[in-house]
């Protein structure tokens, strides 16, 4: 090999490697990773979601309609410790058949926030790749309305903006990342609190998500963005809801996710959509099954 394809070749790794170190990188969509928030650097990230529900197999023929915004905001105390905020605004909306008669329940504004920090405990850099596992851990505190009421009295607290409730989680994170591909995965578990005599179902979660670069498909020096193709298998499990201590038999079950998406990667910006198809959905009495979600956004570090 000549000294200038040496010299060529080196210029651009460095220049891919200076992209990735800046921490704007392909990553999962539906959960978190454990790459890093620079010291003392911000990222923003904007998600809207819709998520749609199947027909209802209950005589009350319910449809249900949930469309809402997450506003993330994470700060990097230093290169380990990164500190974030989730805030969500909800428009939800509920038709059914009661008295014989069609109702229509709905309800918006703020959900419940999280707050919650993530270390990295384990990190390992060679050239071109790097493998970091991180725990995390938080809380929702009960920020939304959970009061709101209709002409047919007050809308259960599933309708609700918020719950009311004080809930607490934690979870780890392992990210492999390589030049051409991102290997992400999370497992997690959510304690669920209880207010106005309402106990939703503790929730575990096990996530994986793998993203290729589609293009370009040669690296060069001035490369700078990149389209990456995405796939994900989300799996939760749920425990009934509790209605004043009282186990609720229409809720809680599990669901198997699996969630093509696509991302477009830039050195400030990544633009990013998904859809979350349940494959599996084992739910209980007449909980209402999940026909899609549909998630697409932004993230940008400054």
């Amino acid at each position: 090999m000549s000294t200038v394809t040496l010299r060529v070749t080196a210029v651009m790794i460095a220049s891919v490697m200076a992209f990735v170190s800046i921490g704007v990188n392909a990553a999962a969509i539906t959960f978190n990773t454990a790459l890093p928030v620079a010291k003392d650097a911000f990222v923003n990230r904007e998600q809207l979601i819709a998520r749609r529900f199947k027909n209802d197999p209950s005589p009350m023929d319910r449809d249900l309609n949930v469309n809402g915004l997450i506003s993330v905001l994470g700060y990097g105390i230093n290169a380990k410790l990164a500190l974030f905020a989730a805030v969500p605004y909800f428009d939800k909306t509920l038709d059914l058949t009661a008295m014989d008669q069609q109702f229509t329940r709905s309800t918006r504004g703020v959900g419940d926030s999280k707050l919650f920090a993530r270390y990295t405990f384990l990190q390992h850099d060679e050239r071109s790749k790097t493998f970091r596992i991180a725990g995390f851990g938080g809380f929702k505190a009960p920020t939304g309305n959970d009061n709101k009421i209709d002409s047919l009295g007050r809308l259960p607290m599933p309708l609700q903006s918020g719950s009311g409730a004080w809930d607490y989680f934690a979870g780890v994170v392992m990210t492999y990342q390589t030049l051409d591909y991102q290997i992400d995965s999370q497992l997690s578990y959510s304690q669920k609190g209880n207010a106005n005599n309402f106990n939703a179902g503790n929730e575990a979660r096990a996530d994986i998500s793998f993203q290729y670069r589609l293009s370009p498909q040669q690296l060069s020096s001035d490369t700078h963005s990149f389209l990456y193709g995405v796939l994900e298998a989300n799996i939760i499990n749920q425990s009934n809801n509790r209605l004043s201590g009282i186990n609720d038999p229409n809720s809680g079950g599990t669901t198997l996710y699996l969630t093509p998406g696509i991302q477009y990667v830039t050195m400030k910006y990544i633009l990013e959509a998904a859809v979350q198809v349940p494959v599996i959905q084992n739910l209980n009495g007449s909980a209402l099954e999940t026909d899609y979600i549909f998630t697409t956004g932004f993230r940008v570090n400054f």
